[in-house]
């Protein structure tokens, strides 16, 4: 019960000495990643953040030395930014990262095989829609599942183009 409070002087050079090295390791790391870092996350910034937030916790509470920790931070940030850069050059490296988006909703239709895949309900879509102030269904081009998982209406457009923000996405899926 004594060390609850303060254990020793030591400790607590040591937590400071930690927190300042990962302060400053993480600021370079994301000046250096660029604002991807900081967007929404993905699945495979989730899996960054967390190895990150686990590891900073261990230099911390005194679980691995600095040198220990900063070795892996070293080596988690420059995974990262392999696979990014790897992802970026390489279609097939990009579906093994990232995931694909998914179609829930096309031309006034649910399409329930891929709400039941991503656990989403109508009622869920439908609050999404909402969120865009789109009162007609009818407006509604379609919902897309992103690939951080967040859902995007897309509207309908007045103006036929030879391109769209669905090119990536097979709206063929039914």
């Amino acid at each position: 019960m004594k060390d609850l409070f303060f254990k020793d002087w030591e400790s607590l050079y040591h937590i400071v000495v930690c927190a300042t090295v990962s302060y400053i390791t993480l600021f370079l790391f994301i000046r250096i990643s660029g604002k991807r870092t900081l967007a929404k996350l993905n699945a495979f910034d989730f899996v960054v953040a967390v190895t990150l937030g686990s590891t900073l916790s261990s230099m911390i509470l005194l679980k691995v030395t600095v040198s220990e920790g900063l070795t892996a931070l070293i080596i988690i940030i420059a995974l990262q930014y392999l696979l990014a850069y790897f992802a970026k050059k390489s279609k097939t490296m990009e579906k093994a990262i990232n995931s694909t988006p998914t179609l829930l909703f096309y031309n006034g239709e649910f399409i329930n095989s891929n709400m039941e895949k991503e656990l989403i309900t109508e009622e869920e879509i439908y609050a999404e829609i909402r969120q865009y102030r789109i009162e007609r269904i009818a407006d509604v081009r379609a919902v897309v599942m992103e690939l951080n998982g967040e859902m995007t209406v897309v509207k309908k457009s007045d103006v036929l183009s030879a391109r769209t923000s669905l090119d990536d996405i097979d709206t063929d899926k039914k």
